[in-house]
């Protein structure tokens, strides 16, 4: 007989596979409500710019709805989902989608500025009321913003809050949309291209950047090496003959942790090399027009003729 904690839905979960993943649909009613309003939002904001002749540029689009959302939905509705409470190593490749790549792809798409660009004016004067607030100041005060991001995974797995996403859906969903959050909090400022506070010259955000890879590094160590078992009481009773040893999979869980967390770091330094790049080059092109001028209005002076 089940522990009462522990869902006897769970009993009839097929062995896990990677095609699972990809099979094992689930969806959660309130994140995909959720996420087809902001992507339908997003998509008529877009709709409104083109229709009235304004440019916005595709790659933000596919950014924020399919790669951003798209991949919000496959982490919580997907395969990741169905088996995000019997294994901690699925759980964890899902916690490392929603707090780094999804807040990238978001930041990307530049959401804050098609608002800005497409609200009435009521509403547009309360966003720049709210961006230009004490609390955007402090929500974006990057070391704030730094000590949530690598603080948050410390306090989920080595409190009783991992346990209680185990046994509460509530709190499991709730823990979805913290992830997402924090993870916005800490990147938007540093990739994404939206006028809001917080931003910092390139050299800084690079440190910042640099400064995450071995926090994950090191729990991920932790996890791979520690013997009390996250969530142990809870994985020790789930019914399924087919499931590894509660402490191989947190080794591995460790690992993927350790591992993508270094992988999506890198590539998130790759996007800022490429931006600081590009505002190297806008900010040299407008210092030519800059020195062009200086130099008609020398000209102008000195040979009023124009000759």
């Amino acid at each position: 007989m089940l522990p009462l904690s522990v869902p006897g839905s769970l009993s009839g979960l097929p062995p896990f596979t990677f095609g699972r993943v990809f099979t094992g649909w689930e969806l959660d009613p309130v994140l995909t409500v959720l996420t087809v309003w902001v992507g339908g939002s997003y998509l008529f904001g877009v709709w409104l710019l083109r229709d009235r002749g304004d440019h916005w540029p595709v790659g933000r689009t596919l950014a924020f709805v399919v790669a951003g959302l798209g991949s919000f939905f496959f982490a919580t509705s997907s395969g990741l989902a169905a088996y995000d409470t019997t294994l901690l190593s699925v759980h964890m490749v899902q916690h490392m989608v929603l707090s780094m790549l999804v807040p990238l792809c978001l930041a990307l798409g530049a959401p804050v500025t098609l608002m800005l660009r497409t609200f009435p004016p009521r509403p547009r004067r309360w966003l720049n009321a709210l961006l230009h607030s004490r609390l955007a100041r402090v929500l974006s005060f990057p070391p704030l913003t730094f000590l949530l991001f690598v603080l948050s995974p410390w306090v989920l797995y080595f409190t009783g809050w991992y346990d209680a996403t185990l046994r509460s859906p509530y709190v499991h969903e709730l823990m979805h949309v913290h992830l997402v959050v924090v993870g916005c909090l800490f990147f938007w400022p540093l990739v994404g291209v939206d006028p809001v506070p917080g931003r910092l010259p390139y050299p800084f955000r690079f440190l910042l950047m640099v400064l995450t890879l071995p926090f994950h590094a090191f729990l991920g160590v932790t996890i791979m090496s520690q013997e009390a078992l996250i969530g142990g009481s809870w994985y020790r009773a789930l019914p399924m003959p087919w499931l590894p040893a509660p402490a191989d999979d947190q080794h591995l869980a460790g690992g993927i942790l350790w591992g993508t967390g270094d992988l999506v770091g890198l590539a998130f330094l790759a996007v800022l090399f490429v931006q600081w790049v590009r505002s190297s080059m806008r900010e040299a092109r407008r210092e030519d027009r800059r020195l062009d001028r200086l130099e008609a209005q020398a000209r102008r002076r000195t040979d009023p003729t124009g000759r």
